[in-house]
């Protein structure tokens, strides 16, 4: 996948047992600077918990369409897990 590369993922396509694995493969599969975008028939909220939580600092998330009958969320990776866990922000407070 290059930097140019969308990857796009229609969940409402793929068996609910099975979304947030796949979605979740996607996006460990993603380099910085690498997006991709989720299609969905709801507002995937738990999604972006599980999401924060399991890669703290490291996601962006946008919303490109927010329903009423269709969401698109863009997932951006914005910094890897080292720079992450090294990083001084990433209490959510920069050192000067």
């Amino acid at each position: 996948m290059s930097a140019a590369t969308l990857v796009e993922i229609d969940v409402r396509n793929i068996p609910p047992y099975q979304r947030h694995q796949q979605i979740f493969a996607q996006v460990d599969a993603l380099q910085v600077g690498q997006a991709l975008q989720i299609v969905n028939d709801h507002d995937p909220v738990p999604l972006r918990r599980q999401l924060e939580a399991r890669s703290p600092g490291q996601l962006q998330w946008a919303y490109v369409q927010a329903g009423p009958d269709l969401w698109r969320v863009q997932i951006s990776k914005v910094q890897g897990a080292a720079d992450a866990e090294g990083s001084c922000c990433s209490g959510g407070a920069c050192c000067g």
